[in-house]
């Protein structure tokens, strides 16, 4: 089938609000972008994969960066807000890999390095790549092609 947004243009104006919502709050696109590489990463969507590794290297992101978000617990190049970030940005995407999907020290830990507007556009920036991840996976959005 066609991708859902092209079939239901509202869905596309949707998901565009709410990215312009989030980004709105003065949390970093940087920021955004490194949730949405780590989700697409979990989530195995290789056209996400791709257009926000694409978009870390335009914004001037060093590879190292880029290269170690899925390691990035072992890896000296992210500051302790980004951490925070992408711990949260893996419990949120994992909600069903454990009985409490995200713990209270993972959110404790966001929630000192954002005020409340930032960790709730975390939380809605988390929420919609997992949306496009899904969309792109279910309707086989190949990269690429």
């Amino acid at each position: 089938m066609k991708h859902p947004v092209y079939v239901l243009p509202a869905a596309m104006k949707a998901l565009a609000a709410l990215d312009t919502a989030a980004k709105a709050t003065g949390l970093s696109e940087q920021t955004i972008e490194l949730i949405n590489l780590r989700a697409s990463q979990i989530n195995g969507c290789a056209w996400c994969l791709q257009m926000h590794a694409a978009a870390l290297r335009k914004a001037g992101e060093p590879d190292e960066r880029i290269d170690t978000v899925a390691g990035w617990r072992d890896a000296a190049y992210f500051t302790d807000a980004e951490r925070a970030a992408l711990a949260l940005t893996e419990d949120v995407t994992r909600i069903a890999d454990r009985g409490d999907p995200v713990s209270d020290e993972v959110f404790a830990e966001a929630a000192r390095h954002y005020d409340e507007s930032q960790l709730a556009a975390l939380l809605l920036a988390i929420g919609q790549i997992n949306v496009w991840n899904r969309l792109n996976v279910a309707t086989h959005h190949v990269v690429g092609a």
